[in-house]
């Protein structure tokens, strides 16, 4: 993993007289800043320098480093920097675009790094998104990564923005106020979030709830934009869930303990739980159903977008979303089908990348300090490496099986209320019995069907219509009994049964 970026450790590196950095930012300006910040406080009487591609910075201090107009002015730029006498600290925006290919400013770092001796008080820091050090340079550049703002810095942000914003300002006057934007502000660029707050104050009522969702739009964009993760609109009720007791209960112990109002703070949330089980048994929606209960925003995270090398390589697919999910937390990162993207096959055909995302996962899992409640969903946890599943990755492990008659009851009541219908107009016992070995997708498949019947007839629907809808349909305990089979025999003394009651 990358180096976080602080301003505690930038100054930790000015005074050891680290010679050269390479920062990864989104936001120049905004690191640029920081480092202003802490050689201030580092070394008295030392100028910052900024070049980029075009020009020096308008307004920099004497002795700006400049070279724009020759046909490689990037070399031109560090050997002025380099030759300067005295200290300075010089940041170069867009080398990233010069130095892959140029043996001579290559050969300029590798000299700089090496005579550090009689270099004096310097140092050279590289932004760049995304900066990839070229091989040659990688032993002799530290490289640190600037991650989204805390809350603490939205805070102050929010702050110095008020005061020349009337607007901000008497939003902040409002009980509550600064903590609700902040906790909406997270997972946003300080850029992103002054241009979401000037267009909420145009086009929204300028109430507080209006900007608030004005942020949590932004930061849905933000998300998509990212690709790896998905924003996932969540309004999903517990009581929209039938059955699955125990893992209720699970939830249920832990806000008596801590508090509903502390976890959806993040003060005391979980590490996660794997759900694993058969397919269609609502292992996806009990983590909506998670993220909705404690009003924690829910990212999702397909494994097979970090394979599909569109953002990149695996690993650097994994660690930008999990960096993506810190900046955002408190909140729940849904890992679907963790299987496909972590298995003890997939280090066979996948090789040194798939070795690499496990052990990124399991050090991220083990080390993340922000409160990122991690729901991992899993058909065949057989195939998972036992180092995923051993005890403080999760914290708890539940086996999701088929519903049982009571939850087959409740499942059937939800649907056909989710249809329109009273649940008394029918006989959901009788109705739960017919449905032995259905799963509650297959149920509610069948409620949907029977309801699509009755519509094509115009006509009411009725229970004939749900047995009949029933009748035609093959379960998965059918279709998949050998699998179902050998999925029960590993989960039972490895894993918490997700539901109390038995499987009837």
């Amino acid at each position: 993993m990358k180096e976080t970026l602080t301003h505690a450790n930038l100054v930790q590196h000015i005074i050891a007289g680290t010679p050269i950095l390479a920062i990864n930012t989104t936001n120049e300006a905004r690191s640029i800043r920081l480092i202003q910040s802490a050689v201030a406080r580092a070394v008295k009487d030392i100028g910052v320098h900024q070049w980029n591609c075009l020009h020096a910075t308008p307004g920099s201090a004497p002795g700006a480093v400049s070279g724009t107009e020759l046909s490689n002015p990037a070399v031109e730029a560090l050997a002025n920097a380099i030759q300067q006498e005295g200290a300075g600290v010089f940041t170069f925006m867009d080398m990233q675009w010069f130095w892959h290919d140029d043996a001579k400013l290559q050969r300029l770092l590798l000299d700089f790094s090496q005579q550090r001796a009689q270099s004096g008080h310097k140092c050279l820091i590289f932004l760049g998104r995304e900066l990839e050090v070229p091989k040659a340079l990688q032993s002799h550049v530290v490289l640190l990564s600037h991650p989204l703002p805390n809350a603490a810095e939205i805070s102050s942000f929010l702050e110095k923005m008020g005061t020349s914003d009337p607007f901000l300002d008497k939003l902040l006057q409002e009980p509550g106020a600064m903590e609700h934007m902040v906790r909406a502000a997270l997972g946003l660029d300080l850029i992103r979030l002054e241009r979401a707050l000037r267009l909420a104050r145009v086009i929204r009522s300028g109430q507080l709830e209006e900007v608030v969702l004005a942020l949590h739009l932004d930061k849905k964009r933000a998300v998509q934009q990212s690709g790896v993760l998905e924003f996932v609109d969540n309004n999903l009720q517990e009581d929209q869930i039938g059955g699955m007791e125990n893992l209720k209960h699970w939830m249920e112990k832990r806000e008596q303990a801590f508090g509903a109002a502390q976890l959806a703070a993040g003060e005391n949330l979980p590490s996660g739980v794997l759900l694993m089980g058969i397919s269609g048994c609502g292992k996806s929606l009990f983590v909506k159903a998670i993220a909705a209960r404690w009003k924690l925003p829910l990212l999702r995270l397909d494994m097979a977008t970090v394979y599909a090398g569109t953002y990149g390589s695996p690993e650097h697919s994994l660690n930008q979303a999990c960096a993506l999910a810190e900046a955002m937390a408190p909140c729940v990162l849904w890992i679907d089908e963790l299987e496909s993207g972590i298995s003890t096959q997939g280090f066979k055909s996948g090789g040194g990348a798939s070795s690499r995302v496990l052990g990124y996962f399991l050090t991220w899992m083990q080390e993340k300090a922000a409160p990122v409640f991690v729901a991992a969903t899993a058909n065949a946890i057989e195939m998972l490496p036992a180092e995923v599943l051993r005890k403080g990755r999760f914290d708890e492990i539940f086996y999701i099986a088929l519903p049982a008659l009571e939850e087959r009851k409740a499942i059937f009541s939800i649907h056909l209320q989710r249809q329109g219908f009273a649940a008394e107009e029918f006989d959901p016992e009788t109705l739960a019995h017919s449905s032995k070995g259905f799963s509650g997708a297959e149920i509610e498949q069948a409620v949907a069907s029977a309801r699509f019947e009755a519509l094509a007839q115009q006509r009411p629907m009725t229970q004939k219509d749900i047995m009949e809808a029933l009748g035609r349909t093959v379960p998965i305990s059918v279709t998949m009994a050998e699998q179902i089979k050998k999925i029960e025999a590993w989960a039972f003394k490895r894993a918490v049964p997700a539901s109390a009651a038995p499987s009837v």
